[in-house]
């Protein structure tokens, strides 16, 4: 067996050395040539298409209950949104229907890569298995095209592979070439290996000890997110009706020549409560992870094919990678691989791998993030101190892997997908990933014609076709934006890269700030780029919910749970003046976005550290400290905002930055929920009080050790250290606050900042 094995190696490193001496002689100069001379130009009526006012929803409500469709796609995710634009394309009258917003579920929530798949090609070597190569093959011709239909959303992102043996070397090296033998003319760009000296200077808070050198391949990146949103906005565009909220009730079902056929289906506006039916020659199962729950609308014997997986991924600050490198961990701990990505100027780590149920508000839990953040620590320099308080923000995705019942675990899962028709015409598609959403959905509706006998007046005509806000871009687009209404140039970067050519009307829409610069784009939070003009641009694009701007028109949520949070009161205010809502309607989506953020996107996981120091007052003492706890918060409202704060400051003449200002409340804020609570006040104070009690020695900057016998300083000392090391102490400078009178603080105490994390 051994023997085999290194054969197989020898085998493949023979292969991919032939690879590379293409690549590098052939391949490469083909792909530069190729990148020079595309210059594709739609033409005027697309462009007028393209450029037209978008139909209200109630039009597109409208349209579903009166006309019949040809096709009509359940699912509001990549897979039924490129079926969707697919369909209508083909000259189909096309409808789509969505139970929450688009790409809600996981199409929001990947790894917001655009890859083929390297450790599938690994596989595909070793095992011989032609079907993973063949996937393989597919997602990287559908990468190429994916970058080139939405360039302002998708971009090539370098991805370093560590290496730590020096056999490993020709291994790995052989194994990316191959890859990029694969790509053929698609590649994006060539991989390259690196010193070791390179390496960390590209990458400086890699682990040094033990490394050998570092590869580095390309993959795409994108906002999955807002590239889901493009697609139905192209789709509606030409002319098919997609509606989110509008969940299906039932399958249609009428009788064709003595047999059974779905017919439509009996769907609820989620929104107003209105049911209605919506008539259909083809109907198509793409929900993802909830395939086997409609399969079973049709037919009530039919067996799973879906196999429910969790996926998930933690937000870290821009620290903890550079700008524009990504790092692969092939070899975790537990076999599974590990991306470590910048992204939204943030870093995103991930993901995990777990068989779950399928439910419709998937939660992230501490185990996971444990894991993740263990596995960061194994390949960072021990100067990196990875601390759980810097996780800004954590979710969970649900994939919809392809089960098989002669594997037992999700990670030998290829992400093949399957295309099943029912006997009543039922017709599904299941499993796939990202990247291949465009060749599922053409491979989908050539099925769906020729079992529901449908005349398409076009074939296929989605590869090359460009998406919303393609037409126009250009990489100095947001030049145009600072010089022409005086953004700010992270936000019209930003408006850029996300909206494409239609920034500029977001910029539009956009408020003065009332400042000399800039002189408009009023920021929904500081720290990020999202800014209120937003706001009334996602309506227009069928944003009905708070957690529609907070998570995918924008993905504040995403990366920063807090921030969104404390922008959620400006989001809900703004929606309620464009759409009219009441107050009782404000308070309710405030409510449900608070749900949200906090189950969803980590908000309510507790740090294991709230039950550490015991509270040791008398009574006058807390009588004390609550006087002064109701004494910052000046509202009544329970708990110490940042504004209280800020206020705070403000009253006794201190001018203290905003971004302190979150530190000063994040490293106080016990279970991270953007508010310091009576208990948590408490807490802080029994700690406070306790180390101003100890030896300065102890806590001082020159701290001499502890020492050995135990002369009753020595329990108090390790819980004490012990809450300090988890944040539960924190700089003076709310202790001033916490004192009150603006006097400063008895002591100054040395903590490690928790960073200020969910």
């Amino acid at each position: 067996m051994r023997s085999v094995k290194y054969a197989r190696r020898l085998l493949y490193l023979a292969v991919a050395g032939a690879g590379g001496f293409y690549t590098a002689t052939i391949l490469y100069p083909a792909v530069l040539s190729k990148y020079k001379a595309k210059s594709k130009k739609p033409s005027q009526d697309e462009i007028q298409k393209m450029n037209a006012p978008l139909p209200l929803r109630e039009e597109l409500i409208n349209s579903v209950k009166t006309q019949e469709m040809d096709v009509l796609i359940i699912g509001g995710g990549a897979t039924g949104l490129g079926v969707a634009l697919d369909s209508v394309t083909r000259g189909l009258k096309t409808g789509l229907v969505e139970k929450f917003d688009f790409s809600s579920g996981t199409s929001s929530r990947s790894t917001k890569l655009i890859h083929g798949g390297v450790r599938y090609l690994q596989k595909a070597v070793f095992n011989l298995d032609i079907e993973q190569y063949r996937m393989v093959k597919e997602a990287l011709g559908e990468r190429a095209n994916l970058l080139e239909i939405a360039p302002h959303l998708a971009y090539p992102l370098p991805i370093m592979l560590p290496v730590y043996q020096w056999w490993q070397v020709p291994y790995f090296w052989a194994g990316i070439k191959m890859y990029d033998l694969v790509a053929g003319g698609q590649l994006l760009k060539p991989s390259y290996l690196l010193s070791k000296n390179k390496a960390l200077e590209l990458f400086p808070m890699l682990k040094r000890d033990a490394l050998k050198a570092a590869l580095v391949y390309y993959d795409g990146q994108h906002d999955d997110a807002r590239m889901a949103l493009s697609l139905a906005i192209t789709a509606v565009r030409h002319g098919a009706f997609c509606l989110n909220y509008t969940k299906t009730l039932r399958l249609l079902k009428t009788s064709v020549g003595g047999k059974e056929q779905v017919c439509g289906a009996r769907v609820l506006n989620t929104l107003t409560g209105e049911e209605y039916d919506i008539r259909a020659k083809c109907v198509i199962n793409a929900t993802g992870p909830y395939t086997d729950s409609v399969r079973s609308m049709g037919d009530t014997e039919s067996k799973e094919i879906c196999q429910p997986s969790s996926g998930v991924h933690i937000v870290l600050p821009d620290y903890y990678s550079p700008e524009s490198m990504g790092l692969l961990d092939p070899a975790t701990s537990d076999g599974r691989v590990i991306f470590f990505l910048p992204w939204q100027n943030v870093t995103l780590a991930g993901t995990t791998d777990t068989p779950c149920k399928v439910e419709d508000n998937p939660q992230p839990t501490e185990k996971e993030i444990q894991f993740i953040l263990k596995e960061i620590r194994n390949y960072l320099s021990p100067d990196v101190e990875v601390r759980r308080g810097d996780v800004l923000s954590a979710w969970s995705g649900i994939r919809p892997l392809v089960s098989d019942p002669n594997k037992t675990d999700t990670q030998s899962i290829a992400r093949n997908h399957v295309i099943e028709v029912s006997k009543n015409k039922l017709v599904t598609i299941a499993g796939g990933k990202w990247t291949t959403y465009r060749s599922m959905a053409e491979e989908t509706m050539d099925k769906a014609i020729e079992v529901c006998d449908l005349k398409p007046s076009n074939p296929c005509r989605t590869k090359g076709l460009l998406l919303d806000g393609a037409h126009g871009w250009s990489p100095t687009l947001f030049i145009r934006l600072v010089q022409d209404y005086g953004l700010e140039n992270a936000v019209a970067q930003h408006l850029a890269r996300t909206y494409g050519d239609k920034a500029f009307k977001v910029a539009k829409l956009s408020n003065m700030t009332g400042k000399r610069w800039p002189v408009v784009g009023k920021r929904l939070h500081e720290e990020y780029p999202y800014i209120e003009g937003e706001v009334k641009y996602a309506i227009r694009e069928y944003a009905c919910r708070a957690i529609d701007v907070l998570a995918r028109r924008t993905r504040l949520s995403f990366v920063n749970v807090h921030a969104a949070q404390e922008a959620l009161p400006r989001v809900v205010e703004m929606m309620a003046q464009e759409l009219k809502w009441s107050e009782e309607r404000k308070k309710e989506e405030i409510a449900h976005a608070e749900r949200y953020l906090r189950a969803e996107m980590g908000l309510d996981i507790k740090r294991l550290t709230e039950k550490d120091v015991p509270l040791n007052f008398t009574k006058a003492e807390i009588n004390q400290f609550v006087h002064r706890f109701k004494s910052l918060d000046v509202d009544n409202k329970g708990y110490i905002s940042i504004n209280d704060l800020r206020r705070y400051f403000k009253n006794v003449g201190e001018r203290i930055p905003e971004d302190q200002l979150h530190e000063i409340l994040s490293e106080v804020d016990l279970n991270h929920n953007a508010q310091v609570d009576l208990g948590e006040f408490l807490q802080f104070m029994n700690v406070k009080k306790q180390i101003t009690s100890l030896p300065t020695s102890l806590y001082g900057k020159n701290a001499s050790p502890l020492p050995l016998e135990d002369d009753g300083w020595k329990p108090r000392y390790e819980k004490l250290m012990s809450a300090i090391e988890h944040g539960m102490v924190v700089n003076s400078r709310f202790a001033k606050a916490a004192e009150g009178n603006g006097e400063p603080a008895n002591k100054k105490i040395s903590v490690e900042r928790s960073g200020g994390g969910v």
